[in-house]
């Protein structure tokens, strides 16, 4: 079962989020744009270790990024914390898929708390403000052996 969106809320509040009368939904809580990020190099998996790309911050063009097809790498602007019997899963708003745009972001176990980043795939040129609201913060009750202790935790803090 889905928690409501005041759940979602008091969830990041108790995080250090400041959350808007707008971010609030009945069902979640929209994350923000804090920054955009464009890979410059390559990234690895391995079986036994992992390294993230080289990327570049972009800076806003006339106060929006200004994006053109391809694939983005998006922080959040607010911090999170995945309670106790919950997992979260961000998805993107509907004005995004609707400009053929898209998002994805990893699941967040529960106990997992930091500033996270999904991928921005746009599929036509787009412009996006900085703080604009681009993706929505579901949670869910879910069992789980111990809690999130990866690479991880405590990113962007």
């Amino acid at each position: 079962m889905f928690e409501s969106g005041s759940a979602v809320a008091r969830a990041l509040e108790t995080a250090g989020a400041s959350l808007t009368d707008a971010q609030r939904q009945p069902n979640g809580v929209d994350l923000t744009v804090d920054a955009v990020f464009e890979g410059t190099g390559r990234g690895r998996i391995g079986r036994e270790g992992k390294s993230v790309a080289d990327r570049r911050e972009l800076d806003p063009v006339d106060d929006a990024y200004r994006l053109d097809p391809g694939t983005y790498v998006v922080r959040y602007g607010e911090q999170v914390r995945i309670p106790d019997g919950r997992i979260g899963f961000v998805l993107p708003r509907s004005t995004l898929l609707r400009n053929a745009c898209t998002l994805d972001t990893a699941v967040w176990d529960a106990g997992y708390e930091g500033v996270g980043e999904g991928r921005l795939d746009v599929g036509t040129p787009i412009d996006i403000e900085p703080g604009a609201r681009i993706a929505q913060l579901v949670l869910a009750r879910a069992e789980h052996d111990g809690t999130y202790d990866g690479e991880y935790q405590g990113e962007g803090i």
